[in-house]
């Protein structure tokens, strides 16, 4: 298949399709990939993100590689829902580092109606300040992703994890009907979509490649699709993995960017474990996206200086976004400051 070919936005590809650009030659996947990216993407620059768990642990759904699951002995302290104005400082910190986008996370099953209100004033707050806004809160309802929307919510995070056939064996607390309908809300309510999955769980090559035909095939590609490597933690059920064999984990990113070629394909969980050659080779590949600063939830991170480090070695630099004057968004972060100040919100959600 010619690069030219490959690059054109498709939503009906086969299994045998995809299997077959998973066994081609190396650098023959990887010249593909990268012919691919150029014709959408500057391949020298790469979109940065921010994210911060806004509610940490003693979530019910049993997830078998996160240390969050409130089903497993992880040693992770919980934590209640942040502060809105601390959400805020942390945003503000983002921007100040280079993060052009600030992705919130939650360990729910599903927001309650409790916290709504400091979710959205979290939303209105981190836009204000000229970020793009992302969240992941798990399985939200039609009502639920309309207020987000409504609060200029850009992105919205559900990833599918694997295929159909192996999802049962990660996860039995929530189905993968659940999470495609979620990602049906999110779209429907006019909201950008971040959907990926984790390598490195026991899955199988068909697995891989058909979490990429779930992605793929949705009616619309998701703009991001983070793909994770997964990172073992001591009492999760999955902390005895096999390791993933870079090459394989490169393939898939490159595999990625061929069949969503309009996407961000984000270099995401288990960069701390990479080093800067596979990383180099990551963005070869075609990923384009990154998560910046020192913790990814609640696993390690390379530092947001190191990044920079190793963006002047390859002559790599942050994706801009448009953004208004700067006095104009002097203007908005002192507004929002204000608006919290005054507010009840400005106290702990979770009292």
């Amino acid at each position: 298949m010619s690069a030219t070919a490959a690059s054109v936005t498709r939503h009906d590809w086969s299994l045998a399709e995809v299997k077959a650009l998973f066994e081609q030659p190396f650098n023959d996947l990887i010249f593909q990939a990268q012919a691919v990216h150029r014709q959408h993407f500057d391949a020298n620059r790469v979109q940065v993100s921010t994210l911060l768990s806004i509610k940490t642990g003693a979530c019910p759904e049993d997830c078998k590689y996160c240390p969050q699951s409130g089903h497993y002995n992880t040693g992770l302290d919980k934590e209640k829902l942040m502060e809105v104005q601390k959400v805020l400082e942390a945003a503000a910190e983002a921007k100040a580092i280079g993060s052009t986008r600030f992705c919130m996370g939650a360990a729910w099953k599903h927001p309650s109606a409790k916290d709504m209100p400091y979710v959205l004033k979290m939303v209105e707050g981190v836009k204000a300040l000229g970020l793009e806004t992302c969240m992941t809160l798990g399985k939200l309802d039609q009502e639920q992703t309309k207020a987000l929307a409504a609060a200029g919510l850009d992105y919205y995070n559900h990833n599918l994890d694997t295929s159909p056939e192996f999802y049962g064996n990660i996860i039995t607390t929530r189905t993968y009907a659940d999470r495609l309908e979620t990602l049906s809300y999110v779209r429907d309510a006019g909201m950008k979509i971040c959907s990926g999955g984790i390598l490195g769980m026991g899955e199988s090559l068909n697995d891989r490649a058909g979490l990429l035909i779930q992605l793929a095939n949705l009616p619309e590609h998701p703009e991001s699709v983070p793909i994770n490597m997964l990172v073992k933690v001591k009492g999760t059920p999955l902390a005895e993995e096999q390791d993933v064999d870079p090459f394989d984990f490169i393939r898939m990113l490159a595999v990625a960017r061929i069949m969503m070629p309009k996407s961000h394909v984000r270099l995401s969980a288990g960069r701390e474990q990479m080093n800067e050659q596979m990383q180099a080779l990551a963005f070869l590949a075609g990923a384009n996206s990154i998560f910046y600063g020192e913790k990814l939830l609640t696993t390690g991170n390379p530092q947001a200086d190191k990044d920079m480090l190793l963006f002047q070695r390859l002559g790599i630099k942050p994706e801009a976004r448009e953004e208004h004057d700067d006095e104009v968004h002097q203007a908005a972060i002192e507004q929002a400051l204000v608006e919290q100040r005054d507010s009840k919100l400005f106290v702990n959600a979770a009292l």
